[in-house]
């Protein structure tokens, strides 16, 4: 497993780990919402430091926000012997890392992910990047951190709605791993949930993976299950009036490649029913869902499409998932259709 530390309380552990170089300058990447709720829990142990600061919000994570961070680094002067402290969620982890990793040519950098959906799945795995043309992580690399820190003190300060959204990778993780762990998840509500177990189970089962797998040529795609139609949603209506965070996209598209599941004949009916009813009680149901030929161009962009073919990790039973499944139109809209008569 890549250096990950879990504890409830991470200052002594941040505290060594700055100690173990004699690094030129220690640099903190915040937004606006981890300086004022998270920079306090941890500043007190390290010694001088600069603050970066950048706006929080998935439509910052492009290059622009790359830009300012890059010119903070080289005004503050920091050099290759400097090391960078990432304190936020997903959207901060991934382009604080990215800008880390190119900042001449690469510094070391920490990530404290602050967010259970960093946690759980942002932080673990080495991929990093951002957003550019309006689709989600297309320029990055794989880079992994000196070290992850994770707390979940740091859970205490999220609202109620960002401590869902990354419920949701915690569903995927049994979806594709576990099915006595989905059974046991399934029995409780969101407050319910044991989430020091939860944290602890996710990123072991995602660093096993990455380590088998560490740039997705095989068995890592199962992590991108829900994500095809999920991450064309969220990109969809990434900068409308009302955009979806990242748990709640993967929480439709688990329903709609669940469906496609189904329809290939690789999940029994009662099990797609227990995943939809399941992740309808949690997240509810988002009554305006883009048109689906809207949907449509954004899944034909996906990463994971080889030529013209759309390509999904889908689920052979609750459990277990399988990679590089060919699936066509038809069974997309049908499976948003389906999604619709909930």
């Amino acid at each position: 497993m890549q250096n990950v530390i879990i504890k409830k309380q991470i200052g002594q552990s941040l505290k060594d780990l700055l100690g173990q170089k004699s690094y030129s300058k220690i640099g903190i990447l915040v937004d606006t919402n981890t300086e004022n709720l998270c920079l306090p829990i941890i500043k007190n142990v390290i010694p001088n430091f600069e603050t970066l600061r950048v706006e929080a919000g998935e439509k910052f994570k492009i290059l622009e926000t790359c830009q300012r961070i890059w010119e903070q680094l080289t005004h503050m002067g920091f050099d290759r012997h400097s090391i960078l402290i990432v304190l936020g969620g997903g959207v901060l982890g991934d382009m604080g890392g990215f800008c880390a990793s190119t900042f001449k040519r690469g510094i070391d950098f920490i990530l404290i992910p602050t967010t259970l959906l960093s946690q759980v799945d942002a932080s673990v795995g080495g991929k990093l990047g951002i957003d550019f043309m309006g689709f989600k992580n297309h320029i990055g690399l794989f880079r992994e951190p000196t070290s992850t820190l994770i707390s979940s003190d740091f859970l205490s300060t999220l609202p109620v709605r960002e401590l869902r959204s990354g419920f949701a990778e915690v569903i995927k993780h049994t979806l594709i791993s576990d099915v006595a762990k989905w059974n046991s998840i399934r029995k409780n509500g969101l407050d319910e949930q044991n989430w020091n177990d939860l944290i602890n189970f996710s990123v072991q089962f995602k660093s096993r993976v990455a380590e088998t797998d560490p740039f997705e040529k095989g068995i890592r795609k199962i992590l991108n299950f829900g994500h095809t139609i999920g991450h064309a949603v969220e990109s969809g209506c990434l900068n409308t009036e009302t955009p979806l965070f990242h748990g709640e996209a993967i929480a439709i598209g688990m329903i709609t490649e669940s469906h496609i599941s189904f329809q290939k004949g690789m999940l029994k009916e009662s099990n797609l029913k227990e995943i939809a009813n399941y992740i309808i009680d949690v997240f509810g149901k988002e009554k305006d869902l883009l048109k689906t030929d809207s949907i449509m161009k954004w899944v034909v962009q996906d990463k994971k499409n080889k030529g013209n073919v759309t390509l999904m990790a889908l689920l052979e039973g609750a459990g277990h998932a399988v990679w590089d499944v060919q699936v066509n139109e038809n069974e997309i809209r049908n499976s948003l259709d389906y999604y619709r008569s909930l």
